[in-house]
């Protein structure tokens, strides 16, 4: 897996990268209530607003950690938020998203890089 400063996990799966929050941000988030998911075959770019996520605690935006196209969400989250909460690396991932060129990953950080950032 790869990480952003944002607190978001990227991981490979085929030809396809899959976008989550860390169990760190969820922790820090609370209970989450409610997850507004983007469009499917919408192209993004770095830095551009996905998702939205409110829980107990605040609103907060997912941005797209990589350029690339939006090809499938996890339309579980809509009915089950919760999931962001309980398994924030596995059945709580946001979005999937083709890159023209998955070597753009290798500029994010790895689990150690990210486990100094939270410290």
């Amino acid at each position: 897996m790869k990480y952003t400063k944002e607190h978001e996990w990227l991981r490979v799966e085929g030809d396809l990268v899959v976008v989550g929050i860390t169990e760190h941000a969820a922790t820090q988030l609370g209970d989450v209530v409610f997850v507004e998911l983007p469009e499917t075959d919408t192209v993004v770019a770095e830095g551009d607003e996905v998702c939205v996520i409110e829980s107990v605690k605040a609103a907060s935006d997912i941005l797209a950690p990589v350029d690339g196209e939006i090809v499938a969400v996890n339309t579980k989250l809509v009915d089950t938020p919760a999931l962001v909460n309980e398994d924030p690396t596995g059945a709580g991932w946001f979005f999937k998203m083709k890159l023209d060129d998955l070597s753009v990953l290798d500029q994010l950080m790895d689990e150690d890089e990210y486990q100094d950032l939270i410290g």
